[in-house]
């Protein structure tokens, strides 16, 4: 079966006469270009952001539960501050005060649009660390749920005046954040709106010929391929984070929708299973809560390299990962942190809990587990990574 299908790109949509929605728990991602003022993107667009807040609500009346992940606070400061504000661009300090002023701005503006349809909105700003620590995880988990019980709608960002490291990084893109928050929640929908149609087999800003995806049954190395250059300044991500997002969610058996977000009833018609943009379909049943948290915590910027045996080991025979079938390190980890295992060609094949820090598996790659002790005057167990703390991608 092809992983992918091809549609010719069209415009123009029709709203469905049925009001039957396919998903009910539904987490939606509204990006800067879709949020902010074209050409420029510098200031909120209110229309765009009514008709958002519009369909939210139109879903609430249906009985979905629907959380909103919202960039925009930095575009919106740089309008609050006024024009000639150029400098900031390229400054994350400057940044983190566009973001501070923004921020109330931009939900000022969600309160109002939300309390004009009779519903109250809660704020939620979120660092990486907020989800990657069990316990703040759990509590997050619980904060949202209660909100959702109660009839709020929940309004999440990051928290750009915390996240020194993330401001201008694909890391701290607020598509990857809709993706945890997706997998937190056990949702059964993630909706990525964009300025763009969906996932085209080439950039369509330079080819002409480039078709749109309908649909993905596996995020792999030749749908990666497809991701283009994001040619917004003021957008973090582009499409590789839509693209990793994307695997995150359907690895964990959520369904995502990539569309363009000033398409007519975009949400709602996503929420209704209708086809729009591009649909990534889940790879298999949801995983249990403890899995979940694993993918979503998992450092983007360390991983344990396999040989193949190793990795044939893993994928076919759940295996545990032993020193033995280790070939190298990337980066710097501590015992407990969630790192990628990677093959010999660097492809991700499964995160996992590590018993050992880097330096440590640096120094017993390659050994036999009962040579642990004498390489390293203790040891952790004969695992590296043990089957019941690893996942499979």
């Amino acid at each position: 079966m092809s992983r992918t299908s091809e549609i010719p790109v069209q415009s123009g949509t029709g709203a469905a006469a049925s009001m039957e929605l396919r998903y009910r728990r539904i987490v939606v991602k509204a990006g800067t270009s879709v949020l902010t003022a074209a050409p420029e993107h510098r200031g909120l667009n209110q229309d765009a952001m009514a008709d958002l807040v519009r369909q939210i609500c139109q879903l609430r009346l249906l009985s979905a539960e629907v959380l909103l992940v919202t960039s925009g606070a930095i575009a919106a400061g740089e309008e609050v501050l006024g024009p000639g504000k150029d400098e900031l661009d390229r400054d994350i300090p400057s940044r983190q005060v566009l973001a501070a002023v923004g921020q109330s701005r931009l939900m000022h503006t969600y309160q109002e649009l939300f309390s004009s349809h009779g519903y109250q909105v809660a704020q939620t700003l979120l660092t990486i660390n907020d989800i990657a620590d069990r316990q703040s995880y759990l509590n997050v988990r619980t904060t949202l749920l209660a909100l959702i019980e109660l009839g709020v709608v929940p309004i999440l960002n990051e928290n750009d005046v915390v996240a020194v490291d993330e401001i201008g990084e694909v890391f701290g893109d607020n598509d990857r954040l809709s993706a945890l928050v997706a997998n937190l929640i056990d949702a059964d929908l993630l909706v990525i709106l964009t300025d763009t149609e969906g996932l085209y087999t080439a950039d369509p800003n330079v080819d002409s010929s480039a078709r749109l995806i309908s649909q993905v049954d596996q995020v792999d190395d030749a749908v990666e391929a497809m991701a283009g250059k994001d040619l917004n300044p003021w957008a973090r991500g582009g499409m590789a984070t839509k693209i990793e997002a994307a695997r995150l969610v359907t690895t964990a058996g959520v369904t995502m929708v990539m569309c363009h977000g000033l398409s007519k009833d975009a949400v709602v018609r996503a929420a209704r299973g209708e086809p729009i943009g591009t649909l990534f379909r889940p790879a298999g049943e949801k995983l249990e809560a403890r899995k979940r948290w694993m993918l979503g915590s998992v450092s983007q910027r360390a991983g344990i390299l396999v040989d193949q045996g190793a990795a044939r080991a893993l994928r076919e025979n759940n295996r545990s990962l032993l020193p033995a079938g280790v070939s190298g390190v990337e980066g710097e980890f501590q015992r407990g942190d969630i790192i990628y295992i990677l093959d010999s060609e660097g492809r991700r094949i499964a995160c996992g809990i590590t018993n050992y820090r880097s330096q440590d598996i640096g120094l017993i790659r390659g050994l036999r587990s009962d040579r642990i002790q004498g390489a390293l005057g203790y040891h952790y167990g004969e695992e590296v990574v043990h089957r019941n703390n690893l996942l499979l991608l």
